[in-house]
């Protein structure tokens, strides 16, 4: 059976919006997923004097933001904070929260306007380099 170049042509456009249709969709879904991850990230209260002296690695992935951070520790104080890798999609702002933790010497400080769910991964990271979460 031939199609005809009409029809042949209705069936890619219809094929094409079909793809489109379910590709938003499962884009969506991701979007609510990660978002949804953000709003569940909680955090434990560290004692950062109990921590040893050192170079602590660790991360935080919600797929669309990730943070890879390591956190030097000396004297019971947390001393840096350097951002190894950060994936967002325009939460760089979030990156001020180091200072915060630095200078509160907590992690769960407040998040940085306008950059919330980077801020929360990148606090994340920092409180599993401590803890050797994953």
């Amino acid at each position: 059976m031939k199609l005809s170049r009409k029809k042949g042509i209705s069936l890619v456009i219809i094929v094409l919006f079909l793809v489109s249709l379910i590709s938003g969709a499962v884009y969506l879904k991701n979007v609510m997923d990660y978002k949804q991850a953000v709003k569940e990230t909680t955090f434990d209260e560290i004692n950062i004097s109990d921590i040893s002296d050192g170079v602590y690695t660790g991360e935080y992935d919600v797929d669309f933001i990730y943070a890879k951070v390591e956190v030097t520790v000396g004297n019971g104080k947390i001393t840096g904070i350097n951002i190894l890798e950060h994936r967002q999609d325009r939460g760089e702002a979030g990156e001020a929260v180091i200072n915060k933790i630095i200078g509160e010497q907590r992690i769960d400080v407040d998040t940085i306007t306008g950059a919330t769910n980077s801020s929360t991964v990148i606090k994340k990271a920092v409180e599993n380099a401590l803890t050797g979460e994953k």
